[in-house]
């Protein structure tokens, strides 16, 4: 383009004496954070990326700047330089001032005297979050699909079982063995349907839809979607509701969601619990305190070791192995972030699970759902 600024040269194609200061414009204008160190990692340079993010550091170590740490990091490309004088690359997990954190690519090259001994390094970062993420996306979008296409598969062999049994039924006229064949049926269909809305709800991003209702009302008709089934786990499903709690303004389709997928979750725990003789999945919903109220499930099954508590949010994480799509307590997760909620988890292996869903009693929302209300 013909406006376009050029760093003027001499007759000969040479920079001008004045060269260093464009030299020094062109790494400003670098999109990565350029920075030279001295044998001790103080900070003798940087240029403009670095400053904007990380302040102007000179005279600083380049561990306190990244990290805010007194200590070399580990596996530091630049101290590998000063070592043996060579370049080196490596990865490493820095914090902006805002306190943002971010993956950098950081290489390091020395910088070498008359003598051929290391004077000075440079380093060079670029932050490569967004393409570590993209790569946690792929990953994760790999797993889901070889994840859920095993369990449909599952699932769709069940329905396939079930409908044949029903069709022998009808063709020796035996109505026993038609109602076995439709429980297997039944409860195929629940559980695709369960998959289904789980997926739905994990990959769209619909904005909350408040309105008011009672948290007693969808807490009783959670539990009475499940009875059957409870029954016919040999499970009793209990309820207990604090008729006090007023309505609150809430994204019903989705609490309802939360709540299923936790109420399911008690009774799995509970069927693949060998060792006691009555089982129970308690679901209820109180005050918490005066500013807010929880949804409460109990039960006593399987319980959980310190592992998969640690890992029972993580999407696609089960237990269940086959039996599983590990996006039920992903999705709970979801609807407690997005309604500004918290989860509290109690559990032991062989004792049970508790999960509290904390929300705030927020009055003033409360007013304003209600004043939009027709």
């Amino acid at each position: 383009m013909a406006d376009q600024k050029q760093t003027p040269k001499s007759e000969s194609g040479d920079l001008p004496n004045d060269a260093g200061s464009y030299l020094d414009h062109i790494i400003d204008l670098l999109p990565c954070y350029i920075s030279i160190q001295d044998l001790k990692h103080r900070l003798l340079f940087v240029n403009r990326s670095f400053r904007n993010d990380f302040g102007d550091g000179i005279g600083k170590r380049c561990h306190t700047v990244y990290k805010d740490s007194p200590n070399i990091c580990r596996a530091c490309p630049v101290e590998k330089t000063l070592q043996d004088k060579r370049i080196h690359v490596g990865e490493m997990t820095v914090q902006l001032p805002d306190g943002k954190i971010c993956q950098m690519l950081i290489q390091s090259s020395p910088i070498l005297d008359a003598k051929g001994e290391v004077e000075a390094i440079i380093e060079m970062g670029t932050n490569i979050t967004q393409v570590k993420k993209s790569q946690k996306e792929l990953t994760t979008l790999g797993q889901s699909i070889a994840l859920l296409s095993h369990g449909i598969k599952n699932i769709l062999e069940g329905l396939q079982g079930g409908a044949y049994v029903v069709d022998e039924a009808f063709k020796e006229g035996d109505i026993q063995l038609a109602k076995k064949g439709w429980s297997i049926v039944n409860k195929n269909i629940f559980d695709i349907t369960d998959v289904v809305q789980n997926i739905l709800y994990s990959s769209k991003n619909r904005p909350l839809k408040y309105e008011m209702v009672s948290p007693g009302r969808l807490v009783q008709d959670a539990a009475q979607l499940f009875r059957e089934k409870a029954a016919a786990m040999n499970i009793k499903l209990d309820e207990q509701i604090n008729a006090a709690l007023p309505d609150v303004p809430l994204d019903a389709a989705s609490i309802r969601r939360m709540l299923h997928n936790l109420i399911w979750n008690a009774l799995e725990a509970c069927h693949n619990d060998k060792e006691k003789k009555q089982h129970l999945v308690s679901v209820n919903t109180d005050y918490f305190d005066r500013n807010h109220f929880m949804f409460e499930i109990t039960d006593n099954g399987t319980g959980m070791d310190e592992a998969t508590r640690r890992n029972m949010l993580e999407e696609f994480f089960s237990t269940k192995g086959s039996g599983g799509t590990g996006l039920g307590l992903a999705v709970v997760e979801k609807v407690v972030n997005k309604h500004g909620g918290r989860i509290e988890v109690k559990s032991a292996p062989g004792k049970g699970t508790t999960f509290k869903i904390i929300f705030n009693l927020d009055f003033s929302l409360t007013k304003r759902c209600k004043s939009s209300i027709p």
